[in-house]
């Protein structure tokens, strides 16, 4: 099976720091991956770099085709579903629905068409009881789901999720635990959640301040038990 997303030899320089130096990774249709590591070492510029928000050396694919300029980029944005780490800097519509409906609405969808995939998201993630709330008086949990919500209504290929457990209480944090367990999308999942990672058992790639390089290891050789 050919890949879905590559990144070949990415290297990624912040004035005369390096951030990442010949970075490969790659990403088959519904394969899961964990990018993991304490805060600072530049998971979220790995992030922002595979969406064009980065200057970078290498090469990025998305199935055989070339990510080089801003266009590509802009196509590989509505194939890349990315969830925020602080679902304040993703949410602005004033109700839930409307969160939801945003993405689609923009992509040229039918009503019809919008209503079916919102309401196939809240059945999905279990928040039926949220579709008429006030974005802005939802918990940091709920609000959460619906970040996650609005880029499923979009259905990317590959969702890629920037800290999605960080300050979540239990309940809500065994919902996004159970949402990424049961999904069937190619997932890129960013973290440094040691109770998460070991739930998921997924492919890991341990970053640190030591070495530039990427590890591409099983759960069971991460040490992170």
């Amino acid at each position: 099976m050919s890949a879905l997303l590559e990144l070949k030899n990415l290297t990624v320089r912040r004035g005369q720091k390096t951030l990442f130096r010949n970075f490969n990774l790659s990403l088959k249709n519904g394969e899961k991956v964990i990018i993991a590591g304490p805060n600072g070492v530049g998971k979220t510029t790995l992030a922002e770099t595979i969406l064009g928000f980065n200057p970078f050396e290498g090469e990025i694919f998305f199935k055989g085709r070339p990510i080089k300029g801003e266009k590509d980029f802009k196509f590989l944005r509505t194939k890349v579903g990315y969830i925020f780490q602080n679902p304040d800097d993703q949410l602005f519509m004033p109700t839930v629905w409307e969160e939801l409906a945003f993405g689609p609405q923009n992509l040229g969808f039918p009503q019809e068409e919008i209503e079916k995939r919102i309401n196939r998201v809240l059945e999905l993630l279990n928040i039926k009881h949220l579709k008429d709330r006030t974005t802005f008086n939802l918990s940091f949990g709920e609000k959460r789901l619906v970040s996650i919500g609005c880029v499923l209504t979009m259905e990317p290929e590959i969702l890629l999720l920037d800290e999605p457990s960080n300050g979540l209480d239990l309940k809500n944090w065994k919902r996004v635990r159970d949402f990424l367990q049961t999904t069937e999308k190619a997932v890129i999942l960013i973290t440094h959640d040691k109770e998460l990672i070991q739930s998921l058992r997924w492919k890991v790639v341990y970053l640190t301040n030591l070495s530039l390089e990427n590890l591409i290891e099983q759960q069971t050789n991460t040490g992170l038990r």
